[in-house]
């Protein structure tokens, strides 16, 4: 290794105690990467951790955030998908640059610089983000499994706690086999996603305008912020931040200065198209329910089988509410696996506690399910989407718990060394921290004040 390289390394990193593991130890560089060659076959290489990522960004919550804005609001809320997406891409970044730079993941890194009682509520407000979206999961996978095979609510929920087997049998296959699955599935979310677009036929002006003209009222009208913000705590999800800077270390990239800033460029090139493709997924969403629902008279559809039922007839194509739902169960199931490995990133970052995979994986699916089930026995359907929308609220609450210090390690040079980010980006990664923060406030005073 050059002096320049060994300048270059933050010194925190290499410091490591003796019981600290690399992030996913068993998969930790496993995926080759060529040293040569033409670039496409470099990307390839690197193709894989941001569609894993992108997965949080077109979850089941979603669905319901996107389903209600657009029924209730038309295409007024596409202005906060866009935007949401643009914060996602940016702190994705960030968090890959992390994970290369440092070799550590977010949770490793917090618990390497900050206090013991400061690691002890960020764990726990992670595991509370990690928890709220694996209710929505169990919630839009129990949704899908009863519009496509009449199975119950309560039924389908408790079949979620299976899905452990299925990220067990990946893992074991290797990290490729995991990543190849999740692409096949989004594959299957975009593609139904694209023939009702098409059919939909969405007015193109309106809808330019809505992405990049915002409307004041978003602000002024709570009922459109409480919206608002429940797409942004199910687009911009905290967990999805120490799951990149994890999985990007699979690669067997050249731990050098040189080979890192390589990693970097090819990983953040990875992750902003895959998170194009979930804009993609989160308007047509919305542009849907806009056309099917708010053009037509039904603002009050907010439930995701009331849509099921209403999508065909409205867009007079019979298997549109089909695609509908298996594009759901994809993403249940799509959603499942990131959810595992955020779920044990975050354990074994912030306590050094291994457990095996499928036991936390049963473990949290099991805390889901339950308040699931009793939801569904005491108020049925109703209360269920109710719920899912909550927990996509209560995961934008988390975020400041997961950005601030992301943001704070990337733009510390003592910390990050060479690869510490300029002082332009910092500003806006501070200013997007803002913005989560004032959205959230926002929302605690109106929720407050009745």
């Amino acid at each position: 290794m050059s002096d320049a390289d060994a300048a270059a390394r933050p010194a925190w990193r290499f410091d490591r105690p003796d019981d600290e593991q690399p992030s996913l130890r068993e998969v930790n560089a496993s995926v080759a990467v060529p040293r040569t060659g033409v670039w496409f076959r470099r990307l390839f290489a690197f193709m894989g951790p941001g569609y894993m990522v992108s997965v949080g960004y077109m979850d089941p919550g979603n669905w319901a955030t996107d389903l209600a804005g657009g029924a209730q609001f038309g295409y007024t809320l596409l202005f906060i998908i866009m935007l949401s997406n643009l914060m996602a891409i940016l702190l994705q970044a960030l968090a890959a640059r992390l994970g290369i730079a440092t070799g550590r993941d977010l949770a490793q890194a917090c618990r390497a610089y900050y206090p013991r009682p400061v690691n002890l509520v960020l764990w726990i407000a992670c595991e509370l983000a990690i928890i709220a979206c694996d209710l929505a999961e169990v919630i839009g996978t129990a949704i899908a499994l009863q519009l496509l095979f009449g199975i119950p609510l309560i039924g389908g929920a408790i079949l979620t706690a299976l899905d452990a087997f299925l990220v067990l049998l990946l893992m074991n296959k290797g990290f490729r086999y995991l990543e190849a699955f999740v692409v096949a599935l989004l594959i299957i979310i975009f593609g139904c996603f694209a023939v009702q677009i098409f059919v939909a036929a969405p007015p193109a002006g309106t809808i330019l305008h809505s992405i990049f003209v915002p409307s004041s009222e978003i602000v002024a009208n709570p009922a459109m912020l409480y919206i608002a913000i429940g797409i942004i705590g199910a687009t911009v999800m905290p967990h999805n931040l120490y799951l990149h800077s994890s999985i990007v270390q699979t690669r067997a990239y050249e731990r050098t200065e040189t080979g890192k800033r390589d990693a970097i460029k090819w990983a953040t090139t990875d992750s902003t198209i895959a998170l194009i493709l979930a804009l993609f997924v989160n308007a047509s969403i919305l542009i849907v329910a806009a056309v099917a629902f708010h053009d037509t008279g039904h603002h009050d559809v907010a439930e995701i089988g009331q849509a099921f039922e209403l999508l065909s007839p409205l867009l007079g194509l019979s298997i549109a509410s089909i695609l509908f739902a298996v594009a759901l169960l994809a993403s249940g199931l799509n959603s499942t696996v990131t959810a595992t490995l955020a779920g044990q990133i975050v354990m074994e970052g912030f306590l050094r506690l291994r457990i095996p995979q499928w036991a936390r994986r049963l473990l949290t699916r099991g805390i889901a399910i339950v308040p699931v089930v009793a939801v569904t026995a005491l108020y049925g359907e109703k209360g269920t989407a109710e719920l899912l929308v909550l927990s996509q609220v209560v995961l934008s609450m988390q975020l400041p718990f997961a950005v601030i210090p992301l943001v704070q390690f990337v733009s510390d040079k003592k910390k990050m060394g060479s690869f510490a980010i300029p002082r332009a980006v910092a500003v806006l990664a501070w200013m997007v921290a803002a913005v989560i923060l004032v959205l959230n406030f926002k929302l605690l005073y109106d929720t407050i004040a009745g």
